[in-house]
């Protein structure tokens, strides 16, 4: 892979995989306007992964050093889990971002190869990147955020997220904008959002690295993985911190016009 391609990939990766514009669908995109030419081998998707999922330990390291500690103490006495499901903050939303991740697994084990083989096609993608537009757009008509997260909000917006699987439909775009319907403090929506995608970006990697392993490492492509890793890691963080800035400010309604803007030449080009 040339240096040029793994910048590039990386750069993608790290702004699309938080910001609300469809990283999979830009990727199809992206592609198919390049001829397919560039290469993107299983060991580099697992180094740009790996460089997102960094972003996001790094940018949300307190937090998750809160959840492990109070989950830690529940395993040393688990005789108070009654009272401590009730009364710990993270251990609600240990619980919260697990059932938020049951509709993403039944759908990611079931029809993501289906999935994803039809949505090959640059066209149906742009289709995809409009509705984004859309979901995103209604968002502003939503001024009242009245709520705390909840198990029902919670699984709603696993839902979104198994929706997302759809190459187009951002996975942050849906999961945010349903917990903005549902009228759920835009704050702790949009943390919930990232967290709970934590154990997802890690699952797929893993069955990715299984990939990588058994086909070998290409050590001679070690600068083209490195500046990918960095990359994505690097656009990764400010893209996600540029974004919860945006949505406590502004709301993420803004990013629809991008998106129609990029469907909209997507089914003009591809026609």
């Amino acid at each position: 892979m040339e240096i040029i391609d793994s910048f590039l990939l990386g750069l993608i990766q790290g702004l699309t995989e938080f910001l609300p514009i469809s990283s999979s669908g830009h990727l199809v995109l992206g592609e198919a306007i390049l001829g397919g030419k560039l290469d993107k081998s299983i060991t580099f998707e697992v180094v740009v992964h790996f460089g997102t999922l960094c972003s996001i330990l790094i940018y949300y390291r307190q937090k998750i050093i809160d959840i492990l500690s109070s989950l830690w103490e529940l395993l040393l006495n688990p005789t108070e889990f009654s009272n401590k499901a009730s009364t710990d903050s993270n251990i609600k939303l240990s619980g919260f971002i697990l059932l938020s991740m049951i509709p993403a697994l039944i759908v990611g084990l079931t029809l993501k190869e289906t999935i994803e083989n039809i949505f090959l096609d640059p066209f149906p993608v742009s289709i995809m990147l409009l509705v984004t537009g859309t979901i995103l757009f209604a968002t502003q008509y939503r001024n009242h955020f009245p709520h705390d997260l909840k198990a029902g909000s919670a699984f709603g917006i696993g839902l979104a997220q198994a929706f997302a699987i759809l190459p187009g439909i951002s996975r942050s775009g849906s999961t945010i904008s349903l917990g903005l319907y549902l009228g759920v403090k835009r704050e702790k929506v949009a943390n919930f959002s990232f967290l709970m995608v934590i154990p997802v970006i890690a699952g797929a990697m893993l069955l990715e690295v299984i990939d990588m392993v058994s086909m070998g490492i290409p050590m001679a492509s070690f600068w083209s993985l490195l500046i990918g890793f960095l990359t994505s890691f690097i656009s990764g963080y400010f893209a996600l911190k540029y974004l919860i800035i945006m949505l406590q400010s502004k709301g993420i309604h803004p990013f629809a016009w991008y998106c129609w803007a990029v469907g909209l030449v997507g089914l003009i080009y591809f026609w």
